[in-house]
């Protein structure tokens, strides 16, 4: 008797000792001393498991591979965004923030027990397939998601560029589940993109927020600014299908509008260190120009807090439809073993106190997006006095030379493929011309 309570004892410690290593261990040992003998009966439950699997399995086993299991059963048991990195994956998560990476370029997440979609990633083997926001990934080639974690999905998604793989899809509208076939690919994100769209309009698309993205804006705005004689009238801010990413840089791209001293978002979790707030310091501030904000429900986490952030500073116009609602801050917690821990530590508010988590960003104006071309051709069908037989002509219209007619300049969206059929980008500019023009009346008014 005795020497299996001593057995038992040395199989506690050495459990205890490997979760040391892995950098776990400690933070056990404090709970179990804090709270008694609840922790440590479970611990022991655990060490049981481990012994009659090390003793009985069927094959001989690698510790450390339960150990893994282990650690990823408990926290897939938290959330959907808490998970464990093996070496491998955490070096992939490390290249991955910094814009390179193999695979097919989609956010994920787990949305009412299914694999979910967030938003394909411009430009990646995802996207240019038609994968959607919202869409449901039921099999990864052969394997079915259900029960399967998101890194364990990443993993299979995850490969060598040219290598093929297979996403089963059930989307609103699909009579039944479809297969995408894809190629894999290297990811190379181009955080920020930007245009004229018109005399003194310009768009800015932020794809994703990286480690680059704060410089890659203000170049852009500068760039945009020379372009435009030095001013612009307005800006379409484009955080549609954005994902997210780092959260300084969320921080950094609102200080660009925010005034200094107001508050961009704080965050509220049981630690201390969880309870932080972030308010935009001075640096180079935009001219207080109107801003169009462009979001979607592909956009989620720190796309969501500059959305928030301006909106409640009454700095932007929020357009588009309700955004992800991915309000948890995830914290990265490298481990001894080269290993690491994404674990879920405090929520968003944005600066009015709302909560982003499982609610999202609702847009000031609703615009949902549509194919212009039926909406052209519905215009074609009506009948204008020009189609009329025998119609007036307008005198001044039959003085002007034709070569003038060809010389006039159109505004640069309407020469643009992708812009002139993009129905929110459009509807954005047109707020912005008609808030330019109101003022306007209302100094000549004045």
């Amino acid at each position: 008797m005795q020497n299996n309570v001593n057995r038992r004892k040395l199989i506690i410690l050495g459990v205890l000792l490997t979760l040391v290593t892995l950098g776990v261990g400690i933070g056990i040992q404090r709970k179990c001393a804090a709270q008694g003998g609840n922790d440590y009966e479970s611990i022991e439950l655990f060490t049981d498991v481990l012994s009659i699997v090390k003793k009985s399995y069927v094959e001989e086993v690698d510790t450390k591979k339960l150990i893994y299991g282990a650690i990823n059963g408990m926290l897939a048991s938290l959330d959907p965004h808490s998970s464990f990195m093996p070496p491998e994956t955490y070096k992939e998560m490390k290249i991955e923030t910094k814009g390179t990476f193999g695979g097919l370029g989609i956010e994920i997440s787990i949305k009412d027990g299914i694999l979910t979609v967030i938003s394909p990633i411009e430009d990646t083997p995802a996207f240019k397939a038609g994968i959607k926001a919202g869409d449901q990934i039921l099999k990864i080639d052969d394997k079915f998601t259900k029960d399967l974690s998101i890194m364990d999905a990443v993993k299979r998604m995850r490969g060598t560029k040219g290598t093929k793989v297979t996403l089963t899809i059930m989307r609103e509208g699909f009579d039944k589940p479809k297969d995408f076939p894809l190629t894999r690919d290297i990811i190379q994100v181009k955080s920020v993109k930007f245009k004229t769209l018109d005399d003194g309009y310009a768009y800015v698309r932020i794809a994703q927020f990286q480690e680059k993205t704060d410089d890659d804006l203000e170049k852009a705005l500068k760039t945009l600014s020379d372009e435009n004689g030095g001013k612009l009238r307005g800006l379409v801010l484009d955080l549609r299908n954005d994902p997210g990413g780092l959260l300084d840089q969320a921080v950094r791209v609102a200080e660009h509008f925010v005034e200094e001293g107001k508050m961009i978002v704080y965050t509220e979790g049981r630690e201390k260190d969880a309870k932080m707030k972030f308010v935009s310091r001075g640096g180079n501030k935009q001219d207080t120009y109107p801003i169009v904000v462009l979001i979607n429900g592909g956009s989620a986490s720190a796309s969501e807090i500059v959305a928030g952030a301006l909106q409640d500073h009454k700095r932007a116009v929020i357009m588009g439809t309700q955004s992800f609602g991915k309000g948890s801050v995830q914290t990265i917690i490298p481990l001894a073993d080269n290993s690491g821990l994404r674990l879920t530590t405090a929520r968003y508010f944005t600066p009015s106190g709302r909560s982003i988590q499982a609610k999202g960003i609702a847009p000031d104006i609703t615009v949902e997006r549509m194919e212009l071309s039926s909406a052209e051709k519905k215009d074609s069908m009506h009948l204008r006095e020009k189609d009329l037989e025998n119609h007036f002509e307008d005198d001044k219209s039959k003085q002007e030379p034709a070569q003038e007619k060809k010389s006039e300049k159109l505004p640069a969206y309407k020469t643009d493929e992708q812009i002139k059929t993009d129905y929110q980008v459009l509807r954005a500019l047109d707020l912005l011309k008609g808030w330019d023009i109101l003022k306007k009346v209302m100094n000549n008014a004045g």
